[in-house]
């Protein structure tokens, strides 16, 4: 058998193959360009065959070279996940969230802060995110996320099934007069369309349907793909919006917005939290979880009542 190239032959060929050029390879090693071209014949006068080609003023793989690189690159990646478990490691000691960026920063969020007091021992970091992360690679704990995207996921439990309804800033409200609810659809309206991945929640002709009015889209309304964007342009006088509850309910209860009519909609679907079963295993893990499914449950009891 013969012996192979030496492991820094391999790793700049490597390099080469996934930056694509030897200058690239270079900056990312550290290195002088000479350097890579020179372990790199190494590695091809090890193995006896041409793994560089020229065309042109470039420099592309063989098509020994791709075979080759296909195969030493499955090494180098268990490596760099290997690295990023070393990573995971030294961060034991604190707790990553990733949620949905509305419910970051009006519902989890301003509770987590409260969490934390109890726990002065905890580090929490909390980080809005629309796109599903990985929990067995990611350096992520818990995920809270919306609907059929607990399917990615293979430990999870149901929150909380949120419900929508009309409001407004009491400026808003004081310059129209409102006395039945289907006046509110001939007034200025803000709507909210999520992510095609995720189900929107009701639209005015559902909530409009829903009262036994008719419902005719005007040119005006402004649609926002973050819930929490249009609360807060609601909040600041620009419109009625089917606000959700969970995270409404603060500009609510402070006056900044008002719902003339408890006339409400359920979601199509429910919330869900999921972990890393890893997390479980570190300080104050458990606890959280437990806490973030007991806030839901409290949430969803509230909201139905």
């Amino acid at each position: 058998m013969k012996k192979p190239p030496p492991l820094r032959a391999i790793q700049a060929f490597e390099a080469f193959g996934r930056c694509g050029s030897v200058t690239a390879a270079a900056n990312e090693l550290g290195v002088s360009v000479g350097a890579v071209s020179q372990q790199i014949r190494k590695a091809e006068e090890a193995l006896e065959a041409r793994l560089l080609e020229r065309r042109g003023r470039s420099v592309a793989l063989t098509a020994l070279g791709r075979v080759y690189h296909a195969a030493v690159s499955l090494g180098f990646e268990q490596i760099r996940e290997a690295q990023d478990v070393i990573e995971r490691a030294r961060s034991a000691d604190t707790l990553t969230i990733s949620c949905l960026p509305s419910l970051a920063s009006k519902w989890i969020g301003p509770q987590l802060l409260d969490w934390q007091i109890a726990h002065p021992g905890a580090t929490v970091r909390l980080v809005g995110a629309e796109t599903e992360p990985r929990l067995d690679t990611e350096e992520v704990d818990l995920r809270i996320s919306y609907g059929a995207k607990y399917r990615d996921f293979e430990h999870y439990t149901e929150l909380f099934t949120d419900w929508v309804v009309p409001a407004c800033s009491p400026t808003l409200l004081a310059k129209h007069m409102i006395r039945k609810p289907a006046d509110i659809l001939d007034l200025p309206l803000l709507s909210i369309e999520w992510a095609r991945d995720h189900r929107s929640p009701p639209t005015w002709a559902e909530w409009a349907a829903s009262i036994g009015a008719v419902y005719r889209r005007t040119s005006g309304e402004v649609a926002f793909s973050l819930s929490s964007a249009a609360i807060d342009a609601a909040a600041n006088g620009r419109g009625f919006v089917l606000a959700q509850l969970s995270m409404a309910a603060d500009d609510i209860a402070s006056g900044r917005l008002v719902a003339p009519f408890d006339k409400r909609i359920r979601l199509p679907e429910p919330y869900f939290l999921a972990w890393d079963r890893a997390m479980l295993e570190k300080p104050f893990g458990p606890e959280l979880r437990a806490w973030i499914v007991s806030v839901s449950k409290r949430l969803g009891a509230t909201l139905a009542g």
